[in-house]
């Protein structure tokens, strides 16, 4: 069933709800990376952004966002942003990571002098790359 269908609006859902409608061990091992190595709590919060409407996790530290989690049966998708003074070093670390990744990164368009990578995280290597991207965030503080 569907994550907005089961949780509308006006009904607020649980961490472990969330967790156990995700069912992903890479759900939680990127919960886990993102506690153990920012120290940060999420936040849950109901967006009515056409891209992705509905209950998601927030990650911020100091006021900057980490990432952006939107729940699946299954699976999720993390967003990352990626800003222009940022893109220079992405650029040379996108190297490393997987074809997927690459690829999204190359064909996300430009908003705002940025890139807002939508990942879908299904494998543990696209999970590595999504680390390493938040990773970079945190660097330019």
């Amino acid at each position: 069933m569907d994550w907005n269908t089961l949780y509308p609006k006006n009904t607020h859902p649980t961490l472990p709800e969330l967790s156990a409608y995700v069912d992903s061990p890479l759900w939680e091992q990127l919960l886990g990376h993102l506690k153990t190595a920012y120290g940060v709590v999420p936040r849950l919060e109901h967006s009515v952004c056409s891209g992705a409407p509905g209950w998601n996790l927030k990650y911020k530290k100091g006021g900057r966002a980490l990432c952006t989690l939107y729940p699946a049966q299954g699976r999720y998708t993390c967003l990352v942003s990626i800003g222009g003074r940022e893109s220079v070093e992405a650029e040379a670390l996108l190297c490393a990571c997987t074809d997927y990744v690459r690829t999204l990164y190359e064909k996300t368009r430009l908003f705002q002098g940025g890139r807002w990578l939508m990942i879908d995280v299904t494998t543990p290597e696209i999970l590595e790359d999504v680390k390493a991207l938040i990773a970079l965030r945190m660097k330019k503080r």
